[in-house]
């Protein structure tokens, strides 16, 4: 594969292909890049991809515990494709990987699962009661009925177990008022389970959109977020995500050159001159279009000039959050044998999110447990130790769940990464408009971001109206490469 069989030196040295004088210069191979390479191709035009990293993918990243086609992996970055993202699912399919498309199941998914409680860690299937008492110390509830309290624990456990901390410590400001709301509406249809103990939640706001306004301004803005990762229909790609980027890398035509760091951007009417560093040189060259599909976290740090005061600004001031995860390679799937069989538990602390990967290849090269997956602040707890401490920590934290992790012989590798100290990415996802702002306000944020400077275009999920997911990427890299083939034509 691609990104497994190629690195910086051998994809391409100091030979001809850095005298490749195409049409485009792509800065960047995550998935925006990617598409964005491929589908100006198709147009007729010679693109160069530059990387400053040794692998192709961004934020797109599935880690293999060894070198064999069947070695166990994990998804260290995107793991998951909603229904609704047709762009994602278009490329999916038109990369002839639609076969390889699994049901995710999610956190909470199985009644196996564990989550956090006042009463400790418990099962999914016995956590009703533990549920509404942790409700009934949190807020008045003596007033409503129990379809209604059963509405509020399972929508606290939801918000505890994924939300980041801001919207845990207001919860039960929003629980109260969510309360009064539903109150008023017949809840009894939304109610299953073996012991007509569980809720859809996402089937109830979908009905009643009213009970949002019971929701402050984060929360509100974050209950898509919420509803989504807990709900059914999303996908994954056995096999590892990675193969989108791999697949996307393999029809490409013109050199993707890896180990190319962007130092300066001087975007002019006509051209653009980009400064690049690869090993110890340092060049400068001019190019007819640049398409930049770096974050905005990277590129507010470089050298920058023919920029617009309006294009400093929002370069300057999208917000990143974070995000990080800790797979551990284990030498068995233990916790299959106490019934936990896949989906994701809350176990909270630190860890905040723990996932069992479907183990995929030959059991006798182990199995992957995602110890922790944690976001925005949360990210930050284990995300800012070195990389050996922060495995250990988790080890440690999950040990009085299971304590199979301290035998000898149990862990046999660790992997992770923290988005946010990751040298090229300074985050996981932007959200500037994700809080407070309509529709309206997220378009024009979307504008801004995405407008050109000269011959000097942009993309990646921070410029488009799905930010965090590939269906963004794509979205983004599709209106870019319109705007580049317009601009190149008429210039000719």
């Amino acid at each position: 594969m691609w990104a497994s069989t190629q690195t910086g030196s051998e994809a391409a040295g100091d030979g001809p292909a850095e005298d490749h004088n195409g049409d485009v210069v792509v800065l960047g191979a995550g998935i925006a890049a990617l598409v964005a390479a491929y589908e100006l191709e198709l147009l007729g035009h010679r693109v160069m991809v530059l990387e400053g990293s040794e692998r192709i993918g961004g934020r797109v990243y599935t880690h293999r515990f060894g070198t064999a086609d069947n070695a166990p992996h994990v998804e260290l970055g995107a793991m998951r494709i909603p229904p609704g993202h047709e762009l994602t699912m278009r490329y999916v399919e038109k990369l002839g990987l639609k076969s390889a498309l699994r049901p995710f199941r999610t956190i909470l998914s199985d009644e196996n699962n564990y989550l956090t409680t006042g009463s400790g860690y418990v099962r999914v299937k016995n956590a009703s009661g533990p549920l509404l008492a942790d409700l009934r110390r949190e807020v008045p509830t003596a007033s409503y009925g129990s379809v209604t309290l059963l509405f509020g624990a399972w929508m606290a456990a939801v918000v505890r177990a994924m939300a980041p901390a801001e919207l845990r410590d207001n919860l039960a400001s929003d629980l109260t008022t969510l309360l009064r709301l539903a109150d008023r509406v017949d809840l009894t249809p939304y109610v299953h389970g073996a012991r007509s103990d569980r809720i859809d939640l996402g089937a109830v706001f979908r009905e009643h959109p009213e009970l949002r306004m019971g929701c402050g301004p984060r929360l509100y803005s974050f209950l898509d977020d919420l509803l989504l990762e807990t709900g059914t229909g999303l996908m994954y790609l056995s096999g590892g995500m990675s193969q989108i980027a791999e697949r996307l890398a393999d029809r490409i035509r013109g050199p993707i050159l890896l180990g190319r760091e962007v130092i300066s951007l001087d975007a002019g009417c006509d051209q653009v001159s980009l400064g690049i560093r690869h090993r110890r040189h340092r060049t400068v060259r001019q190019h007819p279009a640049v398409l930049c599909t770096l974050p905005f976290s990277v590129l507010r740090q470089l050298a920058l000039t023919g920029f617009d005061d309006d294009k400093r600004e929002v370069i300057g001031s999208v917000d990143y959050g974070g995000a990080t995860k800790i797979a551990l390679h284990c030498r068995e799937a233990f916790w299959e044998r106490d019934g936990t069989l896949g989906g994701a538990s809350a176990t909270g602390g630190r860890t905040r999110q723990t996932y069992y990967p479907p183990h995929e290849g030959d059991p006798a090269q182990g199995a992957v447990l995602l110890g922790s997956y944690a976001i925005a602040e949360d990210a930050d707890l284990l995300g800012q130790f070195p990389e050996d401490a922060r495995h250990a920590a988790v080890i440690d934290e999950l040990a009085p769940l299971y304590p199979q992790l301290k035998e000898p012989g149990t862990v046999l590798g660790a992997a992770s990464i923290a988005w946010a100290g990751h040298r090229w990415s300074n985050g996981c996802t932007s959200r500037r408009w994700r809080w407070g702002k309509d529709a309206t306000g997220r378009d024009e944020e979307m504008r801004r971001a995405a407008r050109p400077q000269g011959r000097l275009f942009f993309a990646g999920e921070h410029c488009s109206a799905t930010p965090a997911w590939i269906n963004g990427a794509i979205e983004s890299a599709l209106g870019a490469v319109t705007a580049i083939d317009t601009a190149l034509r008429s210039s000719r």
